[in-house]
């Protein structure tokens, strides 16, 4: 069975014909359809998918040879991401391309907009004449064609491929699992890559991130997966930064995580015996693991796996008693807050809510409380050129002393120095594309 025959018996074409009108009706673009190797299915695209411009580059063969080419390239990246890909094309337009899978198994792409990203310039026409060397198109009917291509802004381009994503495999029913935990990979690695630049910045620990194992506990005991991912990353980030290319350090590293996340579980209620029967399956995989990449990627999976087991066998009736207090903490940390409001929104006395809020989350009140600010106090003082005195009213605090100690206390240093240290200097060439 060819590829395109493949693609059309798992993609009917009245499914295609659904995702066109309600793509059409949403972004007003046509869709185009290739298989693995770039070749279009013919029936499986819209009568308008090339626009003038296009059609007049693919009338000649290194033309045509060009964009099939840059279809490969897109759709090569949109299977190891599993999500759209966008990119400037050979001729100089941005092209979008949404993978198309059924589990683990490639099948095609969409393609669409082969747009302009702004208004057609004496800059842009000429960036597209030196891009068509060799092609010999006629310049003044590439200048009438041009002038006829629609005009997207990125967040239009970036939306419309979120849109078609969804969209697509909502109609036709496919399995995109692979797809979406390619993305978390992809997702995954770019944290841990982001965490590595700020450990750069700062200088990187010499010692194994015991403080953050706590935190880590902590928000699976409260079933935060994202608040869990978030630290795991920053984990892995800190043993990859110690121990470059030793994945057999990472396996050892991951193993002592394994233990001590399996001991919380069994705290929280797990069977034991279930719990090590599972042990072994976890070693077992990670001995079998050969890259750096894919072993994050698992203990991201992993993490998952012991969230939703502590989450579900904890203490209950604890975790409900504490839930409020917690909920309440997040609503109002930009404020002053004392423990009896903090016990009277979980309708417990203070002693008593102290003493299950330090059993279940693993530490204090106050300690809890003091990370949701300084947490806060950091997105602050790197996304926004506020005042530290500023910030330090706006998280609650109301001494800027006092803020300053607390801040230093748990990051080891001053908001000053954390935001000199880890604030990205602007982008100059970002600066003379925006105006």
């Amino acid at each position: 069975m060819s590829k395109s025959q493949k693609l059309k018996d798992m993609v009917p074409k009245h499914d295609f014909l659904k995702v066109e009108q309600a793509f059409r009706k949403h972004v007003g673009l046509g869709l185009e359809t290739t298989d693995t190797d770039g070749y279009e299915v013919r029936q499986l695209c819209s009568s308008d998918c090339h626009p003038e411009f296009c059609r007049q580059i693919r009338e000649s063969r290194p033309g045509s040879s060009r964009c099939r080419e840059d279809r490969r390239r897109s759709l090569t990246m949109a299977f190891e991401t599993g999500q759209p890909y966008i990119s400037i094309c050979h001729a100089g337009l941005v092209l979008v391309c949404v993978p198309i899978m059924e589990k683990d198994t490639p099948l095609g792409g969409l393609f669409f907009a082969k747009c302009l990203s702004e208004p057609v310039n004496e800059v842009i026409t000429e960036d597209i004449i030196k891009r068509l060397r060799g092609l010999r198109p006629s310049k003044i009917r590439m200048a009438l064609t041009l002038e006829k291509l629609p005009v997207c802004s990125a967040r239009q381009i970036h939306e419309a491929a979120e849109f078609l994503f969804i969209l697509f495999y909502e109609i036709t029913g496919l399995d995109p699992r692979v797809v979406k935990w390619r993305r978390e990979k992809a997702d995954q690695q770019a944290q841990i890559s982001e965490y590595i630049q700020e450990s750069k910045k700062v200088g990187p620990s010499t010692h194994y991130p015991y403080k953050s194992e706590r935190k880590l506990i902590s928000k699976v005991k409260i079933g935060d997966r994202t608040g869990a991912k978030e630290i795991l990353n920053s984990m892995l980030a800190e043993i990859i930064i110690q121990n470059p290319g030793q994945l057999s350090v990472l396996k050892a590293r991951l193993v002592e995580l394994l233990s001590i996340l399996s001991r919380a579980a069994v705290e929280g209620g797990v069977d034991i015996n279930d719990m090590l029967k599972d042990n072994l399956v976890y070693i077992e995989k990670i001995m079998n693991i050969d890259t750096q990449d894919e072993l994050c990627a698992w203990a991201g999976k992993a993490l998952d796996e012991f969230t939703d087991k502590v989450y579900a066998n904890q203490d209950d009736q604890k975790m409900t008693q504490i839930k409020p207090a917690i909920e309440h903490m997040k609503m109002h940390f930009d404020r002053t807050l004392s423990l009896a409001e903090i016990a009277k929104a979980a309708h417990l006395s203070v002693s008593r809510l102290a003493h299950i809020f330090k059993e279940q989350m693993g530490m204090t009140i106050v300690d809890y409380l003091t990370s949701l600010r300084i947490d806060y106090a950091k997105r602050l003082l790197l996304g926004t050129d506020e005042s530290c005195t500023m910030i330090c009213y706006k998280i609650g605090y109301n001494n800027q002393s006092y803020f300053t100690r607390t801040f230093k206390t748990v990051t080891g240093m001053t908001p000053r120095q954390f935001r000199e240290k880890n604030k990205r200097p602007p982008n100059p060439e970002a600066k003379g594309k925006a105006s």
